[in-house]
């Protein structure tokens, strides 16, 4: 009997998708440059106003960003593979549905790894922000929140039609979660029962991670944070697996 994953097909995969990004350079410019212009956008906006705000909200974006990114082009992406019928042909080869999806997760968290890279150093050398805890660790919580995006995005393409159908899974899925996650107001001081509902919501534990990480030295508290992103993560693959269809009903 096969194992679950085969490591030579998942790696596979992974290439395949790589390929693909590096040849469609508006989607690579949208995962690798956009994240560093919105957040050299928000600093302009406080600079003179409030520098203090950028050093709350700029965490909290370095956590948001490879999320939302990455949910919006992990659930197009992957619903065109299934409506083109490359899906179908794919898993007629001796591949799995988790040798599919963690090669997608793989190749996300590749770019995320480049993503985070840049924003990281857009926001700590050019814009100043502080960070008290070390920077590698910055960039590895990046990547789980990108590949939590990653699996959430392969999830939902699972209920979808269509592209617009795929992008409209956003104000029900991430909204929700960006507005509970701590940016607008600290989880402390929301009301008691939506402070209990962010506690269950991923992007919460994100959030905290990379607040943690500017605000203290010690990683104690932002290995807890990361290692539930990543449960969610594994949760939202799982879920994937289960629900991938060949093709669009």
């Amino acid at each position: 009997m096969s194992s679950p994953v085969n490591a030579r097909v998942t790696l596979a995969v992974t290439s395949r998708v790589l390929t693909q990004l590096r040849r469609d350079r508006r989607t690579l410019a949208m995962l690798l440059v956009l994240p560093c212009l919105l957040i050299s956008l928000l600093w302009w906006m406080y600079d003179d106003a409030n520098p203090l705000i950028f050093d709350r909200i700029g965490p909290a974006l370095l956590a948001i960003f490879p999320v939302i990114v990455m949910f919006l082009v992990t659930s197009v992406t992957t619903l065109r593979e299934r409506s083109s019928g490359t899906l179908e042909r794919l898993l007629a080869m001796p591949m799995g549905k988790l040798d599919f999806l963690l090669g997608y997760a793989i190749a996300f968290g590749v770019v995320a790894a480049v993503q985070s890279v840049l924003a990281v150093t857009v926001s700590v050398g050019l814009l100043g922000l502080d960070v008290a805890g070390p920077l590698w660790l910055l960039t590895i919580v990046a990547v789980v929140d990108a590949v939590l995006g990653s699996a959430l995005g392969l999830f939902v393409s699972a209920f979808a039609r269509t592209e617009f159908q795929a992008v409209q899974f956003m104000p029900a899925l991430v909204i929700p979660q960006l507005l509970l996650c701590g940016l607008l107001v600290p989880r402390a001081m929301l009301p008691p029962i939506l402070e209990r509902v962010s506690d269950v919501l991923p992007l919460s534990y994100a959030v905290d991670a990379m607040q943690h990480l500017t605000t203290s030295s010690s990683t104690a508290d932002v290995w807890q944070d990361v290692a539930v992103v990543a449960g969610f993560a594994l949760a939202g693959l799982a879920l994937g697996a289960a629900t991938l269809r060949r093709r669009t009903a």
